[in-house]
């Protein structure tokens, strides 16, 4: 029996629970320029956050899978079908060479927390591949370094905890860093000051109710925006499940081929890969649907809730307090690596924040963050960009493993 005020069996409370709050967040947003400048996103987190954590609702269930398994996919086509498709290829490149940069810090940080708490945590070389290899991919490489290693499951469900506890967090810092003086004044912030400066067009209203402009809507595009979507995400997934079905990986493939799985056989890159080359190929389609970008950031707040409801703050100070520290290590290193060698690119304090987000977070919630500050221009690359942390992750992952396994 469920030890929470909802039971996590309760669905539909829980889906109602999402929804309304994700709602709420949304009205605050846009109605109070407090609630603007915290941003909804980070209001919808926090709320899930202070939920989970005093015992309203469940840290596990079924419809928070649903989110990760549906909800996200759909909204990924949705908030691309008005993406201009030259600048996700102008913006990609740099974004790639930033992304390659956070995953140095990554490794960096992976090393130097090794070295400093292998005596106290027992199988640190177990769970040191596993947080290296997510904190460039994400949820599938730490599966993956997880089995290969044979953590032991009660240390992988306290770095699960820790992980993402220490993601939630991160997530509100990089929400946080685009107000700061101290990041404004040593950072160029194109992406920031369009979105201001509409904001300024229009007094009286906060900076995402001038973003967020009422728009002509009918049933037709409403139809077409979730057909299209459910259409994509269906024949993209299916491609990608072919692919990685044909095509050799694991340790006795070469190299080669398991980059040619990771590639052909990720459904989100397929996803976005599909949904771009429509867009290419068929723009005047596209660009007659009204409001897929409204449904598809409702759908990704939504995503903004559930990010925040397995934050369990009790469980990690029950279990494992010192791998929250090691994680903490990493992401630290992840930062500073990410905005030192940024500021040497001259990059965009935009395109920073968002190639760190995707290192820790993955490309999804890159793209989240982006879509809540109104970065449009950068949703596209990052989801391009961020997807290719699941080739490398694996990689590097496993030769910290083995490195560290030598060491003990």
């Amino acid at each position: 029996m469920s030890s929470t005020l909802i039971h996590a069996d309760d669905t539909l409370t829980l889906w109602g629970i999402i929804v309304v709050w994700a709602s709420v967040s949304i009205f605050l947003e846009q109605r109070y320029q407090w609630a603007s400048k915290i941003s909804g996103a980070i209001i919808a987190l926090v709320g899930a956050m202070i939920l989970s954590n005093t015992g309203v609702i469940p840290t596990e269930s079924t419809v928070y899978d649903s989110i990760w398994g549906v909800v996200v996919p759909l909204a990924i086509p949705l908030l691309l079908f008005h993406v201009n498709i030259k600048k996700v290829w102008k913006e990609s490149g740099k974004l790639l060479i930033l992304f390659l940069i956070s995953s140095i810090g990554t490794v960096a940080g992976t090393i130097i927390s090794f070295f400093l708490l292998k005596a106290h945590i027992p199988h640190l070389e177990k769970i040191g591949a596993m947080m290296s290899a997510s904190y460039i991919g994400g949820g599938v490489n730490f599966a993956a370094m997880s089995a290969k290693f044979e953590t032991p499951g009660e240390l992988v469900s306290a770095a699960v905890v820790a992980d993402n506890l220490m993601m939630a967090v991160y997530f509100v810092l990089l929400m946080t860093i685009p107000a700061l003086a101290f990041f404004r004044k040593r950072y160029p912030i194109p992406h920031i000051t369009e979105v201001e400066q509409r904001g300024a067009a229009e007094k009286g209203k906060t900076l995402a109710e001038s973003f967020w402009k009422r728009k002509d809507i009918s049933l037709k595009d409403m139809a077409l925006a979730v057909g299209t979507a459910f259409l994509l995400v269906i024949i993209s997934f299916k491609v990608a499940q072919f692919f990685d079905t044909i095509i050799p990986s694991g340790e006795d493939v070469s190299i080669v081929m398991n980059i040619v799985n990771g590639f052909l056989g990720d459904k989100y890159l397929m996803l976005t890969t599909v949904t771009l080359g429509l867009l290419a190929f068929f723009p005047a389609y596209f660009e007659k649907i009204n409001g897929s970008q409204e449904m598809g950031t409702y759908l990704i707040y939504l995503f903004f809730v559930v990010i925040g409801i397995p934050a369990s703050i009790p469980l990690i100070l029950e279990n494992a307090p010192l791998l929250l520290l090691f994680v903490f290590i990493i992401v630290v290193m992840n930062m500073l690596f990410s905005f030192i060698g940024g500021k040497l690119l001259k990059s965009d304090l935009e395109e920073i924040i968002v190639a760190s987000n995707a290192n820790v977070g993955g490309p999804t919630t890159a793209a989240a963050l982006a879509i809540a500050k109104g970065w449009k221009d950068l949703v596209g690359p990052i989801l391009v960009v961020g997807t290719f942390g699941y080739i490398i992750g694996n990689y590097v992952g496993t030769i910290l493993g083995f490195w560290f396994s030598s060491l003990l």
